[in-house]
């Protein structure tokens, strides 16, 4: 099996994601978006998409992320579900997926950093992949936006300051907007990243400080993670 990673940001990279795809002894194969490395047209010649995050919406912004195009990444999602191809999409990739679906992302209620409790719903406790994700589990969160919703979308998880947390668009399309595949080198370069994370935990409910961030753990998430895309590939039965 061959897995294409679509990466916006060096301080956003795949993580579990890339670790349970290398150790199961998949193929991968990543596009780095930051250095304008092109967008493959079509799905062919890959089983699997994920989609990560980073601090862009799926707007267009040319004059903060010249390197971003939305609508090519948009119309390669497109393509793998039209060809029934798994795609899994992690805070961005999240809102890109229900963009591919017709749901234009949305403002969350609240901006969330650092590790939350996940809440499953009624549809996310029945989701047969999703039994590793346990109710009142920490997983982290990174985001202000969430993935909007079709008719047919059926929310999984939400927590206090998210209402989506993770939305099932099909069968083989899963949105995360938390992020179970946070280690400690992973945040690291997130906490590099943000100017203001001082200034903002005191000012935002669900923000934590570089501190509080460290003393997060990720194991219970991770392995989540790892089982949730262990039982992913088995149903699409690749």
């Amino acid at each position: 099996m061959k897995i294409l990673y679509l990466l916006h940001e060096s301080f956003e990279q795949p993580a579990i994601y890339l670790d349970w795809a290398r150790v199961r002894g998949y193929e991968t194969e990543m596009v780095h978006v930051y250095l304008k490395e092109s967008i493959p047209q079509e799905n062919s010649g890959y089983d699997m998409l994920v989609v990560m995050g980073g601090p862009q919406s799926p707007e267009e912004d040319k004059e903060h992320f010249p390197y971003y195009d939305p609508q090519a990444e948009v119309a390669l999602i497109q393509s793998f579900i039209e060809a029934g191809k798994p795609v899994v999409g992690a805070c961005l990739g999240a809102q890109l997926i229900g963009e591919a679906f017709g749901a234009p992302y949305e403002h969350s209620p609240n901006r969330e950093i650092g590790a939350v409790s996940l809440h499953l719903t009624e549809d996310g406790e029945k989701d047969p992949l999703l039994q590793a994700f346990s109710e009142g589990m920490d997983v982290g969160s990174w985001h202000g936006d969430m993935p909007g919703l079709t008719k047919d979308a059926k929310i999984l998880a939400f927590s206090e300051g998210c209402p989506r947390q993770i939305v099932r668009y099909s069968d083989l399309a899963y949105a995360f907007q938390c992020h179970p595949e946070f280690t400690s080198e992973t945040v690291e370069a997130l906490i590099a990243s943000e100017n203001n994370l001082e200034e903002d935990s005191k000012k935002y409910s669900y923000v934590k400080n570089a501190s509080q961030l460290r003393r997060d753990t990720y194991d219970q998430m991770n392995e989540a993670l790892i089982r949730f895309l262990d039982a992913y590939v088995a149903s699409a039965k690749m």
